[in-house]
């Protein structure tokens, strides 16, 4: 009779679970950011092909952030009339958790040996003198930022403008904490006596 303990050998092996997938940068981007001005014009700003990745700062420093950033900014102006002057502005919010303000030592300097006086003429022997320094390095925390890198901005005229990033490093220092990124987009509509203005803020990405 078979073994009740033994394994049964037809029963089939579990498979190894899928590996994570491998993070390729992209960011889905929020719907397009879109406001209409008292004087019929449509101002709309609609990014495409996000994508964000982390890298390591030349610096080689712990307390520096760096990014590589891709993306396409689409900016338009709807209306009839003469169409007025248009800026747009494409850049990155980095966000860092906590950011360190200040490192300073603390300590005092000693001598440690038993100096003596020899010839010639009374001169001073220091002997094997020594001068420790006792202390610590004290880093001053302080509430995170939000530092804003302008990457371009363009001035228009006409109905339409496009800014197109590829593998743009951004960076940001003195940064100890988590970080944050996100893209961001300004369109403004300057006419002779008044302007409006949109932004576009893209999906908040935590590295």
């Amino acid at each position: 009779d078979p073994d009740p303990a033994a394994p049964d050998a037809a029963q089939p092996v579990a498979a190894d679970p899928a590996a994570p997938p491998v993070d390729d940068g992209r960011v889905a981007s929020t719907p397009p950011a879109t406001t209409k001005s008292p004087d019929g014009w449509t101002l709309t700003i609609a990014p495409k092909d996000e994508v964000q990745m982390p890298a390591a700062p030349l610096t080689t420093a712990l307390s520096s952030r760096e990014y590589i950033v891709s993306g396409t900014f689409n900016g338009s102006l709807d209306g009839s009339g003469d169409s007025p002057k248009g800026v747009f502005e494409v850049g990155y919010q980095i966000g860092c958790g906590v950011e360190m303000d200040k490192v300073k030592l603390n300590g005092s300097l000693g001598i440690n040996g038993n100096p003596s006086l020899s010839a010639p003429a009374g001169a001073l022997n220091l002997g094997a003198l020594q001068f420790p320094i006792q202390g610590q390095i004290e880093v001053e925390p302080r509430p995170g930022t939000i530092t804003d890198v302008v990457v371009d901005k363009k001035t228009f005229k006409g109905t339409s403008a496009r800014i197109t990033l590829k593998d743009i490093h951004i960076k940001v220092d003195n940064c100890v904490g988590a970080s944050s990124l996100r893209s961001y987009a300004v369109l403004t509509s300057s006419g002779t006596d008044a302007d409006d203005i949109v932004a576009y803020y893209g999906v908040t990405k935590v590295f």
